[in-house]
């Protein structure tokens, strides 16, 4: 038997006392909630409202330094507009007559006309920072020029400081000076503000952000701006409970701003809500008495004390009732079971299968769908049970020349009542059809589109490189500005245009990398060369560090190579405003075969969006400068290309620092030849270079074409040296280089002084090569100078040692060019047009200098003439010398 509550008297009061008690702890619990609510709702409001404060305030801190660098700086160099009127209103008060008539500017104290365009500067900025604003907003500058004080603001100035509110803008003035001139003299102070204050006469609430700048040889300049909060504070709080006061306790500049930022005191009679304002020492409190905020909680409680009240009046009077009759339930369970049936119904009419419950005890339907109704008369359901149990239950039928899956279950619970599911497979057939071909029409357009990209960029390169091969020529030909400039877009396009066919190739798996042998130094001196004039625009230094030697030959995708570092390094020229920008190579300590390119740039770094670009092109803005915008698909091309060369790709940024762009390759190293003779074999260099990282450059050169370097502080007193090199100006003498970043190529300072970039290897290989010939001709010459005949060849060890050297060189020579080895190609000629030039042989010389511009065009047809040329000329210079 189920137990049931015994119905008494003593239970019925105990109830109603439960019952009551319960009413009271609701009631309490209520009120708790309620005030917790309320806390919670003011300290979050709190929380926003710093916010909002603290990012006005960094953005008229911002605002502050745009008018002071930007406007105050640049009006005082430049010289005065005519065009700019002012209006005297009263004796040292000016009113700056303008057309847009957002703010309103007037100018107090004596001033000249650099100040009036100043203030027509700054006011057309504030008209377009203010310009979608409501509040009233206004501005002082204090100038340390003049000692003058300007105010613009959003207010009628002319019309408060002729008519009705002078002395209103007289007191406002006079206050701001005096508190801008206190600000001027406090030396510790660069940044203060003011606490909240209050226009009566405008109902506006308000507090003033001062900052000082100092300037030698003048007064200090204050800018202060009045930052209203009336559209910042919620209706439901008043404005007079807020204060604006210092910080004692002055919040971590890492906190996030959260609930923790606030604080809740109780200073007798009133509650205190404070929240910091996050890199300013000032605290933002609301206060509310604790007088309103009880009423305030029973006037929003009062229809919940009200109900409670009726549920004690109720409870006393129902235990009295109830006391005296007995209590017979009565439920009523019809209603629940009648939505139940519903919602039974309304989940089987939505089912996308047709559903049947059929009790063959009965012969009747105990629940059916439409879909299973439409198919019951076709259907025999006897034959389906037997022919369902010998197919685990699931089996096909073919209905109206549809084909349906049927599937049977028995019920567990009445072992008479069958439940099928029929499914239209002809339906699902015809989806599948309709999705493939939705695949093959979005196939086809990406095929499309491909081709669409491919054809484009064929179709523009063309045009485009006769434009920019057009205006290399007019470059040449004019130095204006506007031909540069319109150089460097029409290149920026076809980069653009290039990367998009690149990308579109990548991407229809198009392109896969071809390997070549070739030489590093020669590549990273092309892309210094490309890359010069852009540098030279923006101020900026290069410094190309290749720890490989200069003749090494690698296997890899030259062109490719060059792609991802002359892309990398226009966006690192772009982000770069300041500074230097480095490009270190060099081979991985464990595996020589794979090199790493470290490009470092001392630029404004790549934000958040930026970086995102690497996943995918134009997923965030890039960054720009005055020349231009980087590309939105630079990082994501370059990703693409070292991943198809099987290398990675790295971007580490910071903010206000710079971006570090590593990416690794692996590229083999070619096997050559050991070079019997050096170059530079035998002479004596004297390096004076004050750039660490310049000299380690110049001397890893020096020492790989085979000269020997020596500094200052390892020269012994009196020691000889063939050539200085030096980066100061003021050191050069005698035969010597002066080293630069800016200079494309080398050129002749004097006789015996060259002028060359260090970052382009074979500029200063042709610079040296220059000097030395020169110095042996010009020794050559002293030493015969009463004998103008080529007679030293014939007399002493000349001819002995020109049988030696020459004829092997000149073996060499053919061998060379028949491998095709234009590196080893071009030193064999530099050496074979030393040793002409020290025996003063010109017409070999000559037949050398020849030889060496056809090896930089690759002309084999032309250097097999040159060849034979010197091998002819060599055979009767020895035939002379064995008369």
């Amino acid at each position: 038997m189920p137990y049931k509550f015994p119905l008494t008297s003593s239970n019925v009061t105990r109830f109603f006392v439960i019952f009551n008690l319960v009413l009271l702890l609701a009631l309490g619990f209520m009120v708790y909630n309620t005030f917790n609510a309320w806390l919670a709702e003011k300290r979050y409001a709190m929380v926003d409202l710093s916010h909002n404060i603290q990012r006005r305030i960094d953005a008229y801190r911002f605002a502050t330094w745009q008018i002071y660098e930007n406007l105050a700086t640049s009006a005082a160099g430049t010289p005065p507009s005519n065009s700019l009127q002012e209006t005297r209103l009263r004796p040292d008060v000016y009113y700056l007559e303008k057309t847009r008539r957002k703010t309103e500017a007037l100018i107090f104290g004596s001033h000249d006309s650099s100040t009036l365009d100043m203030t027509m500067r700054m006011s057309g900025y504030l008209d377009t920072l203010w310009g979608a604003e409501n509040p009233t907003w206004s501005m002082y500058f204090l100038n340390g020029q003049d000692n003058s004080l300007i105010m613009i603001s959003t207010l009628p100035l002319k019309d408060m400081a002729t008519r009705y509110k002078e002395n209103t803008i007289n007191l406002l003035v006079d206050a701001r000076r005096g508190e801008m001139l206190q600000q001027a003299n406090a030396l510790d102070e660069r940044e203060s503000f003011s606490p909240l204050r209050h226009f009566a006469w405008q109902n506006d609430h308000y507090f003033t952000l001062r900052t000082t700048f100092n300037q030698p040889g003048h007064l200090a300049t204050v800018v202060a701006f009045d930052l209203p909060v009336n559209d910042l504070i919620p209706r439901n709080m008043p404005l007079e409970n807020f204060q604006l006061r210092q910080d004692e306790a002055i919040a971590d500049s890492s906190d996030e701003g959260g609930a923790d930022n606030t604080r809740i005191s109780l200073v007798n009679p009133n509650i205190e809500i404070a929240a910091s304002l996050p890199s300013t020492p000032l605290q933002l409190v609301y206060r509310v008495s604790l007088g309103s905020l009880v009423v305030d909680t029973l006037h929003n409680l009062l229809w919940p004390l009200l109900i409670n009240l009726l549920l004690f009046v109720l409870s006393i009077s129902g235990m009295l009732l109830l006391r005296q009759q007995s209590l017979r339930p009565s439920e009523n369970q019809s209603a629940e079971l009648d939505s139940l049936r519903v919602l039974n119904e309304e989940i089987v009419a939505s089912l996308p299968v047709g559903l049947l419950v059929y009790d063959f005890a009965s012969n009747r339907t105990i629940l059916s769908n439409k879909i299973a109704e439409h198919l019951l008369p076709h259907l025999n359901l006897q034959k389906i049970i037997n022919m369902s149990d010998q197919h685990q239950g699931v089996l096909q039928a073919t209905i109206n020349n549809e084909v349906y899956e049927i599937r049977h279950a028995r019920s567990v619970l009445s072992p008479h009542t069958q439940l099928f599911m029929m499914r239209d497979q002809d339906r699902e057939l015809l989806v599948n059809k309709k999705l493939q071909k939705a695949q093959q029409v979005l196939d086809r357009n990406h095929q499309m589109r491909q081709q669409l990209l491919q054809n484009l960029g064929h179709a523009l390169n063309r045009p485009l490189e006769k434009i920019v091969a057009r205006l290399v020529q007019l470059s040449q030909q004019t130095e204006e500005e506007t031909v540069l400039d319109v150089l460097d877009e029409s290149q920026r396009l076809a980069r653009l245009v290039d990367d998009v066919v690149l990308l579109n190739r990548l991407e229809a798996h198009d392109w896969s990398p071809d390997a070549t042998v070739f030489n590093l130094q020669e590549m990273l001196d092309e892309i210094a060369l490309d890359i010069l004039p852009l540098m030279r625009r923006k101020g900026l230094s290069l410094v190309i560090n290749n720890h490989q030697p200069n003749d090494e030959m690698r296997l890899g995708d030259r062109r490719a190579v060059r792609k991802v570092l002359a892309t990398l390094m226009h966006y690192a020229l772009t982000t770069t405003s300041w500074g230097k920008i480095t490009l270190d190579l060099q081979a991985a300590a464990d595996r020589p075969d794979q090199l790493i390119f470290q490009l470092v740039d001392t630029g404004a770094g790549l934000h958040g969006d930026e970086l995102a670009n690497v996943d995918f092109p134009f997923l965030g803005d890039t960054a720009q400068d005055r020349y231009g915008q980087a590309s939105g698909m630079a990082f994501f091309l370059c990703k693409q290309l070292c991943k198809q060369m099987g290398g990675t790709l790295d971007i580490v940024a910071k903010t206000d620092i710079g971006t570090r762009y590593t990416f690794q390759l692996p590229m083999a190293l070619e096997k050559q030849a050991q070079q019997e003779e050096k170059l530079l074999e035998g002479v004596t260099v004297l390096v004076e270079i004050a750039v660490e990282d310049v000299h380690k450059i110049v001397c890893r050169h020096l020492e790989n074409w085979g000269a020997k370097c020596l500094t200052p502080d390892e020269r012994i007193s009196g020691q000889d040296h063939d050539i200085l090199v030096t980066d100061d100006p003021a050191k050069l003498s005698g035969w010597a280089l002066l080293l630069a970043d800016d200079e494309p190529g080398h050129h002749a300072l004097s006789e015996q002084q060259y002028r060359v970039n260090f970052n382009l290897s074979n500029a200063l290989l042709d610079a040296l090569l220059a000097l030395i010939e020169k110095q042996l001709a010009h020794d050559v010459m002293e030493d015969n100078a009463d004998d103008e005949s080529p007679a030293p060849l014939l007399s002493g060890g000349y001819f002995q040692l020109f049988v030696e050297t020459v004829p092997d060189d000149v073996k060499r020579l053919y061998t060379e060019s028949a491998e095709k080895d234009y590196a080893s190609l071009a030193q064999t000629a530099h050496r074979l047009k030393g040793v002409f030039a020290m025996l003063n042989l010109l017409p070999g010389k000559q037949l050398c200098e020849e030889l060496e511009q056809h090896i930089k065009a690759c002309d084999d047809s032309n250097i097999k003439n040159t060849t034979s040329d010197i091998d002819h000329y060599v055979n009767e210079l020895l035939q002379q010398g064995n008369q």
